[in-house]
């Protein structure tokens, strides 16, 4: 059994005319404690809905998913959740923000303090604790989000595409920054995206998914030394089976056309 598992997971969104619609079959996967892997796949394909089913925000039509053999029905602070959009209370400076959860869990003043400072050191912070939301960039803000989750100290840290709006200098800094905090935590940590190379640069797996209703297709492992070079040559093979794998799971003329593009000629 793994730390975190989903078992046989089935996903089905009741319409009010017409069939139902299934987003996700048979989604099974084992997480070892500690272990960073990247959920891949074409837009539509179900990433969230599964992520979202870890986090309990959505409840299986069929299946289960455990953490440490603890069935998952509601949501919990044993799961910290990232989002695209970072979600901040615009009305809260930012270490307010970071200790909102242990606040709400009364854990006194000073010691909820000490773990918001430790974790706004953590993610590169430092000298922005009595800043407004407004006042940060977007690369800036994700930080304070993924702040606020760690400072709840959970099992499990959920992260659905929460570098998809940032601009592509951003993105990469903070896909760094985040291989760093996860170093220092060696949090459990699924990771929603659909840029092969993020995948690459982050996951000790990469998992990809076939179109709805998505399914696991295939399993990469990544044992490339990190910081990753995605130059380097071994990378950029891992890269070019990922994206013939997706692909696959385009339609007929979207497929041709990304196919050429990762190719580096025209379709």
């Amino acid at each position: 059994m793994g730390y975190l598992e989903a078992a046989g997971v089935r996903k089905t969104f009741e319409v009010e005319e017409g069939e139902p619609t299934v987003a996700v079959e048979e989604f099974t996967l084992s997480m070892a404690e500690g272990e960073f892997v990247a959920l891949l796949g074409p837009s539509g394909c179900g990433k969230s809905t599964v992520l979202n089913i870890m986090a309990g925000f959505l409840r299986p039509s069929a299946g289960h998913v455990l953490v440490e053999g603890q069935r998952v029905t509601a949501p919990g602070s044993d799961r910290g959740v990232v989002f695209q959009e970072h979600a901040l209370f615009p009305w809260m400076r930012v270490l307010d923000n970071v200790t909102f959860g242990p606040r709400l869990r009364g854990v006194p003043r000073r010691e909820r303090l000490e773990m918001g400072q430790r974790f706004v050191d953590l993610v590169g912070l430092t000298g922005f604790e009595r800043h407004w939301p407004r006042q940060l960039s977007g690369g800036m803000k994700q930080r304070v989000a993924i702040a606020r989750a760690l400072t709840n100290d959970p099992k499990v840290l959920l992260m659905d595409e929460p570098f998809g709006a940032l601009d592509a200098q951003n993105r990469r800094m903070m896909q760094d920054e985040l291989v760093k905090i996860w170093a220092a935590t060696k949090k459990t940590c699924l990771f929603v995206t659909h840029s092969i190379e993020e995948a690459l640069l982050l996951a000790d797996r990469v998992v990809t998914m076939t179109a709805r209703p998505g399914r696991i297709k295939a399993v990469h492992e990544v044992s490339l030394a990190r910081p990753r070079d995605d130059a380097a040559p071994a990378f950029v093979t891992l890269k070019r089976e990922l994206a013939d794998l997706l692909q696959q799971e385009l339609p007929e003329e979207a497929g041709r056309v990304a196919g050429a593009e990762s190719r580096g000629k025209r379709p």
